[in-house]
Parts: C-alpha cells; structure tokens; sequence
C-alpha cells in the first residue's frame, strides 16, 4: 500500500479511536488490534503528529502510581474524520472503476 495513503489512514483510524472517550496509548492500540496492527513506536509518531496539527490535546494524569498521557480529539481531528468519510466515497468511486473490468473478464 501506499506509505502516504497508508499514514492518512491510520491519522483517522486513530482519531476515531478517541472520538468516543479520551484514550492513553496501550488502549488506542488495543482497540484497533481487530482493524489494524500498529507498533507503540508507530501510534507515538502519529499521536505527535496529530497533536502538532492540533487534531487533538494531551494530559497527563496519574493512574496506579505512574503518569499517563491521556489524548482528546479535538474540532480539527472531529473535521479531518468528516473529511475522510467524503473522501472515501470518491475512493470507492475509483475502485468500482477499476474492478468494473475485472468483472466483465471472469
């Protein structure tokens, strides 16, 4: 796959995984585990990447004794998610395209 449209579509994946409830990172990574597979180095370079883009915040908060990052969509990553779902239409578009022709082969 594509690295630039793979790394748009796990931006998203990630932000709908917080869209619900502010989330830390083992649970964002445990919660895509049936979508998609996603190392901790990978979610971190995103998360800061989505935080640089001001697509949601962070806060740290103590749990069990130790801090943890916690990361809230904000108005931009609630956007960039609307967005993707209009863009996908046009990339489902596309793919119909391409397979039309497989169809008429078989």
């Amino acid at each position: 796959m594509d690295v630039q449209l793979k790394r748009g579509l796990l931006d998203v994946c990630v932000l709908a995984a917080i869209k619900s409830e502010d989330s830390y990172g083992y649970k964002i990574i445990k919660d895509l585990k049936p979508y998609v597979q996603l190392s901790e180095s990978t979610l971190y370079t995103i998360l800061k990447r989505l935080e640089s883009a001001d697509m949601l915040t962070v806060r740290t908060a103590e749990h069990g004794g130790r801090l943890r990052k916690y990361y809230h969509i904000t108005g931009e990553g609630r956007k960039r998610i609307e967005e993707f779902k209009k863009e996908w239409e046009e990339i489902l578009a596309i793919y119909r395209f391409v397979t039309k022709e497989e169809d008429g082969d078989a």
